[in-house]
């Protein structure tokens, strides 16, 4: 029997409407990889590029023959819509090298599906539909996307399959791509193509209510898996897709996906029940936050006495992971004014400060002015306010680190030029690339003690729940209301794109199946 020849590509953003253009710089400094390069990657031992990825190539690698085709894989960290010369290169590549390489088993897309470009609001289903015409109709395309995609029709219609993760923090992409890996090979010995089945709903949550761990989304995702199970091997697949607001796009909703062998209606029904369960359950998926200044009473101890147990605070506003900043000063200019100390607080985003730190030294106090370079008058970077204050150099490092818990474990990192500066009481860490503190190494690269701290606080949403959890109860784990362009209060934001009526923002949308 002749091994499978499965074609490999993929584009991974997930864009904030309201933040700056993802521009070709952004995807070049993260992974823009194709050929033979992007095959070597997927290989290596601590791979940079997306684990699902890798986790597909290795599943692969572990269970037959195969012939790879490895076509182009472009990633970039969280930002607004793509410039279209950026998404339409890589297009063009795959499409390209698909051509090049002949008639091919399947194809493997590897995408985050919550993409936005300037000119076109599904720039995910625009690249699926694209690789059908290449391989035409009678060829499976699978798809693995994360839980925040904004599903499509377009991307329905090109799929014979799509995986989306299950857990959120995310830690299960590994196991996606495996998935994904397995399932294909199971299509391609049975001949049968696969059923996808999708309803979305008029239901767009904030990323704070779609913790997999909790209820409502937690408790929506294990039915989806204790259904799949009854239904006896007949469904490949169950993924419910939260959406990702700021997308701010018609396709915005949460969605039900299910794949079956090859049984439509049992996909369909299936869908259809849970979608129900998910109505049902709207109301719950709203969020209380908590606010600045009582983070700062908890921080410095009016709130519970100095006995309290260590606490760790989201900047909820302003998450590099779903395209904020990583700049914004307005918390930590409220902890240092109010004397907090055995803070730690990570990540800043700002390779100014971050080079100057590298110029003055380790032990030599300096003027620290955080966002000397930003100009707070364009719309993306209202938030990013200037701060000043003494500070001491307490640590550099060149950034190059490997994951160590959560969503990056084993993954390789290049954080660029970062330092750790005292300021007052608050140990800051401060970085060159845009990232999101979701995993310990941001402290331990330079030797600090999370377990020296009394409050520590990350510039992430969710996904530092998993980093940190060896440290931090859910009870001892606080979401701060500040403002950024993460900010997940839905009147906040000029959203133009969304459907409506939604709930929550319109409490009387109604739906039924």
């Amino acid at each position: 029997m002749t091994p499978p020849k499965i074609a490999l590509l993929g584009a991974i953003l997930e864009s904030n409407r309201f933040a700056p253009p993802a521009e070709l710089v952004d995807f070049t400094s993260l992974t823009w990889l194709a050929g033979d390069a992007l095959l070597s990657e997927a290989r290596a031992t601590t791979p940079k590029l997306a684990p699902e990825f890798a986790a597909f190539v290795r599943a692969m690698d572990a269970t037959g023959d195969w012939t790879p085709v490895p076509c182009m894989l472009a990633a970039s960290h969280p930002a607004g819509p793509v410039r279209k010369a950026v998404i339409e290169e890589v297009i063009a590549t795959s499409e390209d090298m698909l051509r090049a390489a002949g008639p091919v088993d399947a194809v493997y897309i590897c995408n985050h599906g919550a993409m936005v470009a300037e000119h076109d609001h599904d720039p995910d289903g625009l690249l699926m539909s694209r690789i059908r015409g290449v391989v035409g109709p009678d060829v499976p395309i699978t798809a693995t996307l994360d839980l925040h995609a904004n599903i499509s029709g377009r991307m329905v219609e090109a799929c014979d399959l799509i995986v989306g993760y299950r857990t959120n923090p995310h830690v299960d992409q590994i196991e996606r791509g495996e998935e994904i890996a397995f399932s294909l090979r199971r299509i391609l010995a049975s001949g049968v193509r696969s059923k996808i089945a999708h309803v979305k709903l008029p239901l767009v949550p904030a990323s704070v209510t779609l913790l997999s761990a909790e209820h409502p989304y937690g408790t929506l995702i294990d039915l989806g898996q204790r259904r799949q199970a009854e239904y006896r091997g007949e469904v490949l697949n169950v993924s419910v897709f939260g959406n990702f607001l700021f997308s701010d796009t018609a396709d915005n909703g949460l969605s039900i996906v299910v794949t079956a062998r090859e049984d439509e209606q049992a996909a369909k029904d299936l869908a259809v029940e849970l979608a129900d369960m998910a109505w049902s359950l709207r109301k719950d998926f709203v969020r209380q936050l908590t606010s600045i200044e009582e983070a700062v009473a908890i921080s410095s101890g009016q709130a519970s006495g100095q006995d309290r147990a260590p606490v760790i605070f989201s900047d909820a506003g302003d998450n590099p992971g779903g395209g904020g900043s990583g700049r914004t000063t307005e918390l930590f200019a409220a902890l240092h004014a109010a004397g907090v100390s055995d803070c730690l607080f990570g990540s800043f985003c700002d390779p100014e400060l971050a080079s100057e730190a590298h110029r003055v030294g380790v032990g030599n106090r300096f003027k620290a002015r955080f966002n000397r370079a930003c100009d707070t008058t364009v719309s993306w970077a209202k938030w990013d306010l200037p701060f000043e204050a003494d500070a001491e150099v307490l640590a550099l490092h060149d950034g190059d680190v490997v994951g160590e818990r959560g969503m990056t474990a084993g993954r390789r990192l290049a954080l660029g030029p970062s330092a750790a500066l005292r300021v007052g009481g608050i140990t800051v860490v401060v970085i060159t690339d845009r990232t999101q503190t979701a995993d310990p190494v941001f402290f331990h690269m330079f030797g600090l003690d999370i377990t020296s701290a009394r409050t520590v606080v990350v510039k992430s949403r969710g996904h530092f729940r998993a980093g940190f959890s060896s440290w931090f109860s859910p009870s001892e784990v606080f979401e701060v209301d500040t403002g950024g362009l993460t900010s997940p209060v839905h009147d906040r934001w000029p959203f133009t794109h969304l459907p409506r009526p939604n709930y929550p923002m319109d409490e009387d949308t109604a739906w039924t199946a």
